[in-house]
Formats: structure tokens, sequence, C-alpha cells
């Protein structure tokens, strides 16, 4: 139960759940399984897509949270002094919001298919919004 299957525009990423790290984080979001979304473009962060919840509320505060994850590590920010929401970077991120620097918590991380987390940042860049889909892995 710690490995999912991403599927975000026309690419596919196995997923590892980061379980020790953000337990609360991975068991609020298991029981959103299957998640399904869009990811758009970031404002502030950089080289990030994300996906912007409003007041869904998953129930967890800060743990194993990051201002600056790595491409292919993925963070939720609970909400607070911005909407809920969930990034995942594909290059440089500090992640941030109108109102400021954010953290969120890294609660995944892509395992394969790397090769094509920039070319998925591009396009949801110069194309716009991509569907994004979480899965437990069979």
């Amino acid at each position: 139960m710690s490995k999912l299957i991403v599927t975000a525009g026309p690419y596919r990423f196995d997923a590892k759940l980061e379980l020790e790290a953000a337990p609360k984080t991975c068991a609020a979001f298991l029981a959103h399984l299957p998640f399904i979304s869009r990811i758009v473009h970031v404002r502030w962060s950089g080289e990030g897509v994300w996906m912007p919840l409003g007041d869904l509320d998953f129930g967890v505060g800060y743990e194993n949270n990051t201002s600056y994850p790595a491409p292919g590590q993925i963070i939720l920010y609970p909400g607070g002094v911005s909407e809920t929401e969930i990034l995942l970077a594909y290059g440089p991120v500090q992640f941030a919001s109108k109102a400021g620097q954010l953290s969120g918590n890294h609660f995944l991380t892509l395992t394969s298919g790397l090769e094509n987390v920039h070319p998925l940042g591009r396009k949801t860049l110069y194309e716009g919004a991509q569907d994004i889909r979480f899965d437990l892995a069979g």
C-alpha cells in the first residue's frame, strides 16, 4: 500500500508514499483515492505544477514540510494563509503564494518516468491544464 500510479497528461509515473516521514498526510491522501484532478502551472513558485483544491480539508497539519521540493517530489499544503493545494516540482521550486513563502508536506515521490517530469511541466506551461490521476499500484 506504499506505491501509487500517477497518470498526468500523457505520462505515467510510479510513486512511493513517504509513510515514515509523513504518515498522517499519506493516510489522509489514501482515503481520497482514486484522486482525480487537473494540474496547472504554478504562478509564484518556479518550475512546478499544482492542483488548487480550495477549501478541501485533508485534516492534517504540517509534517515533513518543505518550501523547496526537488523535481519528482509532491507536497500537500493543508491550507491556512492560502487555499489547500498539491504541488509537483519539475525543476527548481520555492513554494509560495500571493501571501508569500509557504511550506507543504512532502508525502509522495515519483520513482519512475522521471525523464518525463520536465516535459510534463513544460506541456502544462505551454498547452494549459492537464488531467492527473492517483491510483493504488496493483
